[in-house]
């Protein structure tokens, strides 16, 4: 589904270059799969994403998209089962991954926009 962004503060918030969208600029609204494991978490939800963005993939730095919101952070083992969790401000992201990574079986985070449950990012380990 095609939706033009309205003036709304953060804007639409885009999965692929994870920045916000601005007033006027069109996006897809799409389901995506973002964790296709084999358990019970198995998950889909909607995403919007822009055409022509580039996939953010620096290390060792949280995107502002991630800063000015409040998030909702989920540790997954390696058979994909939820090894922990943890509610956090954006602006402590770095402390609620730390804490969460040191779970002796955290594999990887999934970070999610905690009000509407929406999936922002996979996190891994540098």
């Amino acid at each position: 589904m095609r939706k033009v962004a309205d003036q709304r503060d953060p804007g639409y918030p885009c999965r692929v270059s994870l920045t916000d969208s601005k007033p006027s600029e069109e996006l897809i609204l799409v389901n995506f799969e973002h964790l296709p494991v084999d358990s019970p978490y198995r998950m889909r939800f909607a995403i919007f994403v822009r055409e022509g963005d580039k996939t953010y993939d620096r290390v060792d730095e949280v995107p502002e998209q991630l800063r000015k919101r409040m998030l909702a952070l989920r540790a997954f083992d390696c058979q994909g089962m939820m090894a922990g969790f943890a509610l956090v401000d954006g602006r402590d992201l770095e402390q609620a991954i730390e804490r969460l990574f040191r779970l002796p079986n955290a594999e990887y985070l999934h970070v999610h926009f905690a009000a509407p449950g929406c999936y922002a990012a996979r996190v891994e380990r540098a």
